[in-house]
């Protein structure tokens, strides 16, 4: 059995940020990539914490310059657009001009789109989203793994022009002590030797109460021994633990 090796994101992440803590790691499916289709990245901003992660159509070299212009657009808009749905808008016009430039220069260029999930997490753990075509994350309180919300996604950036005023979804608390698990679809989607897909929620299940490191670390391990050999498509995993010490409720 061919090891999987995971590689960290394009620039090294922060392992807190604005109280959060955060593990991430990705596995390509090129053997040799440090980097993939796959991106995600947390900045805390005045609005928020604010999340990107997303995944490109395919692997390979075109999907990693799609990823990387998706990324820099986010970087580009996330401090500076007060409203969740213009940092989505400006991720969509990114990859547009991206694109468009590959299209003068490819002959003919393969249809290409990406899904994207955009969280915003308020000091006070509130947070909401913008969904285009991506897996919800797994939230994990003490005792249980679910997903996130159910609200249903937009369709991928590429594939439909996004309206004019994308609905923000209001997707509940994060609260003391709990942890989102973002991941990419290439995670639910690996498969064994027998075509099996790789229990992701289950795994989640079995490391409850630990830590975000230790929880990417079992799934990692878990991925290993399922998949034979390097994956068929990207794989990323970004876990967000709520480290904020519990509001304290006042005499009265």
């Amino acid at each position: 059995m061919i090891r999987i090796k995971a590689v960290r994101p394009r620039r090294p992440q922060q392992p807190r940020v604005a109280g959060l803590r955060v593990a991430a790691a990705q596995l390509p499916a090129d053997r040799g990539a440090r980097v993939g289709g796959d991106l995600y990245d947390v900045v805390a901003t005045a609005h928020g914490v604010r999340v990107v992660m997303g995944d490109v159509r395919g692997h390979g070299t075109s999907a990693v310059a799609a990823a990387a212009a998706l990324l820099d657009g986010f970087r580009a808009a996330v401090h500076d657009e007060p409203d969740l749905g213009r940092v989505l808008s400006r991720l969509e016009r990114a990859l547009a001009r991206h694109l468009g430039e590959r299209a003068r220069h490819e002959h003919p260029v393969a249809e290409e789109f990406a899904t994207v999930l955009l969280l915003e997490i308020d000091g006070d753990g509130a947070v909401r989203g913008l969904n285009c075509g991506h897996p919800w994350p797994y939230l994990l309180s003490e005792t249980s793994v679910a997903p996130l919300t159910s609200a249903d996604p937009l369709p991928p950036l590429g594939v439909f022009p996004l309206p004019c005023d994308p609905p923000l979804v209001s997707a509940g608390r994060l609260a003391p002590g709990e942890t989102l698990v973002l991941y990419t679809d290439g995670a639910e989607d690996a498969r064994d030797a027998h075509g099996r897909f790789f229990p992701l929620r289950s795994t989640l299940t079995t490391a409850l109460r630990t830590s975000p490191a230790q929880i990417l670390h079992t799934v990692l391990n878990s991925l290993t021994h399922h998949t034979p050999g390097t994956p068929t498509d990207d794989i990323a995993l970004l876990l967000l633990r709520n480290d904020r010490p519990a509001p304290t409720k006042r005499p009265r």
